[in-house]
């Protein structure tokens, strides 16, 4: 879409967070979208990405901001109301803090997911819908991709990845609400007609995501050693994921949307793929040569629902898209690593991650945005 339609009205559940601040800011700068930001602003870091986009939109108009939660649904009706394009980005994130509290992550993930579902339903404008889904919905997966063990990292004996046909096997709080999410999603499609799109999503990191070691590993590693802080690894280190940049995930936003003749309805799994795997051992050296600082570390035991293995077969939405990853680890490390030193006096010890936001008001609202 070009920079003069006018058209375009996306809302963006989450979009204060780390993905959802990232899709914003390309929209403000690529697109003429108008941009509806709707975020409880509960995470650390999102008010300083919001002030951010704010910086960004300027006095163009176009960025719109509500402070609410995605569980209340008469506010997520209302937010939704002449949407073309609505991204529900809105979620707890953590399997750690599903198995603590799994009433908060079912109501945020699950009935906050049925909640846009619904705005989408009845906003009159049969919108675009995308969900962020996680792998986290296909399970431990060892009795049907068996593990070979090496020196530095686990792999699988016999795949190149796992691909959509791969059984659902919720484990976990955190794996079913965003499991029964991810099938709601899919079935408006059918149902209603919606053009829903669903990404089951593997290790997403780059610029602006505050990691810490329950979500955004790969950034949390980084500023770890950045801090001098020591690191806890649950497990033995050689748990392996495919690392997909988030630059690299925003073309993906863009295609699936470009393409819903092909794209409405399908559910993609979305990571870097076979070229891009790392184990937690491997990363720590990279980030090290980076960084040109030793990481202290330990060992824990390994936490319940942690894939030893998960690798991304994303030849389907490369078929239907076109798309394949750009940024390789390396290079998604050096883009974490240039951001820190732009922000790094977010970073200082006992900093509060507090700038100023523009909004009418700030009553806070509970749970999480992603």
């Amino acid at each position: 879409m070009k920079q003069s339609d006018p058209v375009r009205k996306v809302l963006i559940l989450g979009g204060a967070g780390f993905i959802g601040s990232n899709w914003a800011h390309h929209l403000l700068e690529h697109t003429g979208a108008s941009i509806h930001i709707f975020d409880n602003l509960s995470r650390r870091g999102v008010r300083h990405n919001l002030a951010r986009l704010q910086q960004a939109a300027g006095k163009t108009g176009r960025l719109q901001i509500t402070v609410g939660d995605v569980r209340d649904p008469m506010m997520v009706e209302r937010a939704g109301r002449g949407a073309t394009e609505i991204y529900n980005f809105a979620a707890q994130t953590a399997v750690t803090t599903s198995v603590a509290d799994p009433r908060q992550d079912f109501e945020v993930n699950a009935l906050g997911t049925f909640n846009v579902l619904e705005a989408a339903r009845v906003n009159g404008m049969r919108p675009f819908v995308l969900f962020t889904s996680t792998n986290k919905v296909y399970g431990d997966m060892a009795w049907s991709h068996p593990l070979k063990a090496g020196a530095r990292r686990y792999e699988y004996q016999d795949s190149c990845g796992i691909a959509e046909s791969q059984p659902l096997d919720f484990c976990s709080p955190y794996g079913c609400s965003k499991g029964a999410a991810d099938q709601y999603v899919r079935d408006y499609a059918r149902i209603y007609g919606l053009p829903t799109v669903v990404l089951r999503m593997s290790c997403i990191a780059g610029p602006r995501q505050f990691g810490n070691e329950d979500q955004g590993w790969v950034a949390h590693f980084l500023y770890s050693a950045l801090a001098g802080t020591p690191l806890v690894i649950y497990g033995d280190g050689r748990q392996v994921r495919d690392i997909l940049c988030v630059h690299d995930l925003v073309r993906i936003f863009e295609l699936v949307r470009a393409r819903t003749q092909v794209t409405a309805g399908q559910v993609y799994n979305v990571g870097g793929g076979p070229q891009n795997t790392v184990s937690l051992l491997e990363l720590i050296d990279l980030v090290e040569t980076l960084t040109r600082s030793r990481i202290r570390y330990e060992f824990q035991a390994r936490r319940p629902g942690d894939q030893l293995v998960y690798v991304t077969d994303t030849r389907k939405l490369q078929e239907h898209t076109g798309w394949k990853p750009q940024y390789n680890v390396a290079q998604t490390l050096a883009e974490i690593h240039g951001w820190w030193k732009q922000n790094r006096e977010l970073f200082a010890p006992g900093t509060a991650v507090s700038s100023p936001v523009r909004v009418p008001s700030l009553q806070e609202a509970p749970g999480t945005a992603a």
